[in-house]
């Protein structure tokens, strides 16, 4: 069960990944990452402009202002090295492209993405095990968390650290709960992107 998948993100109780509305056959062809992704490329043309990640944003509730700080965050950081290998000049529209989005892997994470966008069961399982304070390590409190974004962090790797907090900060935006514990299955869903259309339909957007 701790072998990488390229495309499925499996844990011990998802051992074939997401399969809600056939999730992960519908997205057999794409890389983990490339389906946390694929909620903001709802035309599917593999580029997310600044104005599809800001729309995302807004159908998972994301206020107006905190829509527009994500997008600026992320498309400011995270355009480039989506880029062609043969364009060295910045995209102007800071455009991210899906089928490099493997290159925007940085530091000081949790390790449960590889190089190549893939997911790897047991680093992510070694999160929960290492920083849960639950008896069932199934979830993550504020403090816990706190713990494992320090405990992960990488020597001269600002850029990593930074990466991480602003990440663990959008998952706890984005999910909310009430009872202040990030819960292990909802984190799942955040890597392999299928929470985004939970949580969108829940406000009435049309997913196709």
């Amino acid at each position: 069960p701790g072998v990488p998948r390229a495309n499925q993100a499996a844990t011990r109780t998802h051992p074939e990944g997401t399969t809600e509305d056939a999730y992960n056959h519908k997205h057999s062809r794409e890389s983990v990452l490339q389906q946390h992704v694929a909620f903001f490329d709802r035309d599917q043309d593999g580029v997310i402009w600044p104005l599809d990640t800001f729309r995302g944003f807004r159908q998972v509730n994301f206020g107006i202002f905190l829509a527009l700080f994500s997008t600026v965050i992320i498309h400011t950081f995270f355009a480039y090295p989506t880029l062609p290998a043969s364009q060295w000049i910045p995209d102007p529209f800071f455009r991210i492209y899906v089928e490099r989005i493997h290159r925007d892997k940085h530091g000081s994470d949790t390790g449960t993405y590889d190089n190549y966008g893939g997911f790897v069961p047991q680093r992510f399982e070694d999160f929960f095990e290492r920083y849960s304070s639950l008896p069932g390590k199934d979830g993550l409190t504020v403090y816990d968390n706190v713990k494992g974004i320090i405990g992960q962090r990488c020597v001269f790797d600002p850029v990593g650290w930074g990466a991480a907090l602003f990440e663990w900060l959008a998952t706890w935006m984005l999910l909310w709960p009430s009872d202040g514990i990030l819960r292990k299955e909802e984190v799942r869903g955040v890597y392999d992107g299928s929470i985004f259309s939970i949580i969108a339909k829940r406000k009435g957007v049309k997913i196709e």
